[in-house]
């Protein structure tokens, strides 16, 4: 079984700090950190969306089941 060490992680890390450069890396992180953060607001966006086309009142619950046993 292959399992990975602490010294395996570290020896990794500095392979790419060192191949990228950490000004590279911080860049990587921000534009990752943004894409992130863009992915959960539009999923926000989506639900609330969704959520203004149901009915909130009981009321309307009630309207509703009852437009659709009177055509059935």
């Amino acid at each position: 079984m292959a399992g990975l060490s602490i010294w395996h992680v570290v020896i990794f890390a500095i392979v790419v700090i060192l191949l990228f450069g950490t000004s590279k890396l911080k860049n990587i992180g921000k534009d990752v950190g943004g894409a992130v953060k863009d992915f959960k607001k539009s999923v926000r966006e989506e639900d609330d969306a969704t959520s203004l086309n149901t009915p909130r009142t009981i009321d309307a619950q009630v309207k509703t089941s009852e437009s659709t046993s009177v055509k059935s």
